[in-house]
């Protein structure tokens, strides 16, 4: 046999060994390192507290340490365009919001990210209303009463939010449409910088959440008006929803959850969705989102998905119908 047909065809008789002894890639297991938590406002806010607590379960369950990366601004769109680009192997994740994932689309015309499409939901994980809060300076003492001073003083009052396009901005716009009135909204980069302004009475109000303002509105340092979901608040039976205080059809809850980068390994998103139920369900979490007026829930992808694929078209009508700009 010619030398080099011998060297052949030993060679090929040796491919099937060295086939089977050449090691094959095999992917560590899920989380090999810390994960990041992407949350779209600063810290200090309603919705870092809330990541933050569960950050702190979820590292506690998946035996690896959630780290929080806090960036505001722009209703939360360069949070989620950052998380949309991130690399989809479950090291990053994201805190979406209604206002990222339901609002924006409608308010930013060049949004760089979409909220299904680049996305790979995990579940819903918490549902809050807002409160309506007005400073020590302003003399109303109801909402019938802040309208009337509202529409006495056309521009005169101001509303301050967590940012352009975020739900505390679409809030308070939402509320001029259906009571009639023309206020000043002025932009805050989260919920941490518009409290000290609250409180100082530098903005007139505020349409936040609860768990930023418990102990000044039981301190008295700040006026719970109305609160803006369909039902009362357990932890504020005596504030009247602002439907029943006139405008008809204000509702308004804001909900958060758990997102990977579209394209995350099933395998990965199953580890996820099954922690994030565990931490969840932990009794000292649960009390103590509840006893901010917050309350804890789990579901499965599907569910968040039609959540968010039902809530796009019904806030593309109230940025509509309200004229809000992300501007």
């Amino acid at each position: 046999m010619h030398p080099n047909r011998r060297r052949a065809a030993a060679w090929l008789a040796a491919a099937p060994l060295a086939m089977t002894l050449a090691p094959s890639p095999v992917r560590a297991a899920f989380p090999d390192r810390p994960l990041r938590l992407i949350v779209p406002f600063p810290a200090g806010g309603a919705a870092d507290v809330m990541a933050r607590g569960l950050a702190q379960r979820l590292g506690e369950e998946l035996g690896q340490q959630v780290i929080i990366d806090n960036r505001g601004g722009a209703g939360g769109a360069p949070a989620a365009e950052a998380a949309a680009k991130a690399a989809p192997d479950g090291s990053t994740l994201f805190f979406g919001t209604m206002g990222t994932h339901a609002i924006n689309p409608a308010l930013y015309p060049r949004l760089r990210y979409h909220p299904l499409k680049d996305f790979a939901p995990i579940s819903l994980t918490h549902i809050t209303p807002r409160v309506l809060v007005v400073g020590p300076s302003v003399a109303a003492h109801d909402v019938a009463g802040l309208i009337a001073l509202a529409k006495a003083r056309p521009g005169g009052l101001s509303y301050g939010s967590a940012g352009n396009g975020s739900s505390s901005h679409l809030s308070g716009a939402l509320f001029e449409s259906l009571a009639g009135v023309d206020m000043l909204h002025v932009p805050y980069k989260g919920s941490a910088p518009l409290l000290t302004d609250v409180l100082a009475g530098r903005v007139d109000m505020t349409f936040d959440s609860y768990t930023v303002y418990e102990d000044h509105i039981r301190s008295g340092r700040v006026k719970a008006l109305g609160v803006t979901s369909q039902r009362r608040m357990e932890a504020l039976p005596q504030v009247p929803t602002l439907a029943e205080a006139g405008l008809k059809g204000y509702d308004v809850s804001n909900w958060l959850g758990l997102l990977a980068p579209a394209g995350t390994p099933p395998d990965v998103l199953r580890t996820l969705h099954a922690a994030v139920g565990r931490a969840m369900a932990t009794p000292a979490l649960r009390r103590q989102l509840q006893a901010l007026g917050i309350e804890p829930t789990f579901g499965t992808p599907a569910e968040f998905t039609a959540l968010i694929q039902a809530e796009m078209p019904r806030w593309a009508e109230i940025v509509k119908r309200s004229g809000a700009t992300s501007e």
